[in-house]
């Protein structure tokens, strides 16, 4: 069948970072007659020509500042391929008019099975036993057994979860499931069956581990910095899988080498 004829009132839709969504993973396309343009990346000088007379920018890690959308008058919508809309200054695209929509439930298995496994890496200190077995440490043991670490395990400690929406949510029943107990604290209050509603500083200075699942906004940005730091336990760990932004890294840095924190895993970077 031959592709339908496009008027020249059809919008123009730019995918400006296709890489970053996996190959085996199919594109909903508009049903509607329109014009489809990808690539797999988009450095920043590129951004604006390659949105030249676009209607719709679809972005995944692109950013698009309010200096970039002034100078696309035609965008009218920006579909971001992901949960956080951070990378899009919404009150410029809101002053523009232009539209700013993202995908809600994301992940919600691979990134709390992900926090799981960073939980777990650092509290058993896989990564450590894994270097040390290579370097021969346990072979040059007298003893079958090698304990160079307490062993902590995750039930009967306390898993604090700062961030309550889907994310949240399933953090919470893989934590109930591994026998922990759960704090949670969000900016909007949720009921739940599992885990109990408490303030920052108490689940700070209650929990054994702290895990973030928030959005990062200029309220939430440095949301855990020295202050709050110093109010978790020397045996906690900090668990950042949401956005950089939202821990004072330089301060988080300065806990873990005077050993007021015991571990941190982190897998974001901005």
């Amino acid at each position: 069948m031959p592709s339908p004829t496009l008027s020249p009132s059809a919008p123009r839709i730019v995918f400006l970072d296709r890489r970053t969504i996996a190959p085996q993973i199919k594109l909903r396309r508009p049903a509607f007659a329109h014009e489809w343009v990808e690539y797999p990346e988009t450095a920043a000088a590129d951004i604006v020509a390659r949105l030249d007379g676009a209607t719709v920018a679809v972005t995944n890690k692109v950013p698009l500042s309010a200096e970039t959308l002034a100078r696309l008058p035609d965008l009218k919508l920006i579909a971001v391929t992901a949960t956080g809309t951070d990378i899009v200054d919404l009150a410029a695209a809101r002053a523009r008019g232009v539209t700013v929509s993202n995908i809600r439930g994301y992940a919600v298995t691979s990134v709390p099975e992900h926090a799981f496994a960073l939980i777990l890496a650092v509290r058993r200190n896989l990564m450590e036993y894994r270097d040390q077995v290579l370097a021969g440490r346990w072979q040059r043991e007298a003893q079958f057994c090698f304990f160079n670490r307490p062993i902590h395990d995750l039930a009967g400690s306390t898993l604090g979860i700062i961030g309550f929406g889907a994310l949240g949510r399933a953090m919470a029943a893989l934590g109930a499931a591994f026998g922990m107990n759960v704090l949670i604290h969000s900016r909007t209050p949720r009921e739940s069956a599992i885990g109990r509603a408490v303030g920052l500083d108490e689940l700070l200075s209650s929990s054994d581990v702290v895990t973030l699942h928030l959005p990062l906004t200029e309220q939430s940005r440095g949301l855990i910095g020295a202050a709050q730091l110093a109010r978790m336990k020397p045996s906690a760990i900090l668990v950042n899988t949401a956005r950089g932004g939202l821990v004072d890294e330089t301060a988080l840095l300065e806990a873990l080498e005077a050993g007021r924190l015991a571990g941190a895993a982190l897998d974001v970077t901005r």
